[in-house]
């Protein structure tokens, strides 16, 4: 990646962002720090980190042990103290950046009082900074795409009709990708999601196949479908989507890199969600991705749906934050259950109003 587009990433970067030296001073800010401890770059950059960064326990001891073991590290729920404002609640993330030994890059989320994420300061909000770094990614991802699902068209003329089926599922997976790219390049416009009658058997279908070509193919598959589910209300794509996320968080989740992911469907006549009014709403559609892995992390299984949480190394922890999203967009519910040997997924959802069904 040219030092150009790094720029921009760090620029771009939605939450405040330090770089760390080997002893914890501060070597860079990014714009989304500034505005949040609302000091200049200048005023912040030489300092020691918990001179700047003042929180109820700093883990200084545990940040040394990530340092030396090239580990991440996450303190969730930590109250920071800041000299313009009432304490915030934030969750810090701390983790090896760069070629130079020692150095870390250390991610601080603010969240308000609902748990929803902060945007604080007079420098512009750090959701035009993220709908730039979508806009560039974006743009970044759909060149290489373009060529992927050339490659396929042109691999699929020497083909037998049978092989031919995985070509034609790479330039349709590429595509699909591609529109999903374009609706993150018009995120500004915070459209809902095209809401018609979906059949959610047919979105698990497509999933489960998508998954065993890719993410799940060491993995064994079950379904255990209720054959009367009506139709959802909802957007196909973006329901296939959080589908095949939570598929492929399971698999990565698999021990082994094996196990059972099993797809489910039933009715539940009692499933209601109450609307910021405190008026109850029907989601009686329900869908569930279980597995046998070995259960979410202890430390982050009250947070798996927040921003930047993850439970694997490398993670982005924006998976089950964007599932989240689009589930909540649907006036739904997103929700989970995990122990070791059992960790459940479900959605729930509306079903569609009568007079929206019919063929389209």
């Amino acid at each position: 990646m040219s030092d150009t587009v790094q720029d921009g990433l760090w620029s771009a970067l939605p939450a405040p962002a330090l770089i760390l030296d080997g002893d914890d001073t501060i070597v860079a800010a990014n714009p989304a720090a500034e505005s949040f401890l609302n000091l200049s770059s200048r005023a912040i950059v030489a300092r020691p980190v918990w001179d700047v960064i003042a929180i109820d326990t700093p883990p200084e001891a545990a940040l040394a042990r990530a340092r030396a073991q090239g580990a991440t590290l996450v303190v969730n729920d930590a109250e920071m103290r800041l000299a313009w404002a009432n304490p915030v609640a934030v969750t810090v993330h701390v983790a090896p950046y760069g070629a130079e030994a020692g150095q870390m890059l250390m991610l601080v989320t603010p969240y308000d009082a609902a748990g929803r994420l902060e945007s604080r300061g007079a420098r512009p909000s750090t959701a035009k900074s993220a709908i730039g770094m979508a806009d560039m990614l974006a743009h970044e991802i759909k060149n290489p795409l373009a060529g992927i699902t050339g490659a396929a068209q042109l691999l699929s003329m020497s083909l037998s009709e049978e092989d031919r089926e995985l070509t034609d599922l790479i330039v349709a997976e590429s595509r699909r990708i591609v529109a999903l790219l374009d609706h993150v390049e018009q995120f500004g416009d915070v459209r809902p999601p095209v809401r018609r009658p979906v059949n959610l058997h047919d979105v698990l279908d497509r999933a489960k196949k998508s998954a065993l070509l890719g993410v799940a193919a060491d993995m064994r598959m079950t379904e255990s479908y209720d054959p009367s589910l009506p139709d959802a209300h909802g957007d196909a794509d973006q329901l296939l989507q959080v589908v095949l996320n939570l598929i492929k968080n399971a698999a990565e989740a698999a021990t082994g890199g094996s196990g059972t992911i099993t797809l489910r469907s039933y009715f539940d006549h009692g499933m209601r969600l109450r609307d910021g009014e405190g008026v109850p709403r029907a989601v009686p559609l329900q869908i569930e991705v279980e597995d046998d892995g070995p259960g979410l992390p202890e430390d982050i299984a009250g947070d798996v749906f927040a921003p930047f949480v993850s439970g694997r190394e490398n993670g982005t922890g924006l998976g089950l934050a964007l599932a989240n999203k689009i589930i909540t967009a649907h006036e739904g519910l997103i929700g989970v259950v995990s122990a070791p040997g059992r960790t459940v997924f479900r959605l729930s959802l509306p079903v569609a109003p009568r007079e929206t069904k019919g063929s389209e």
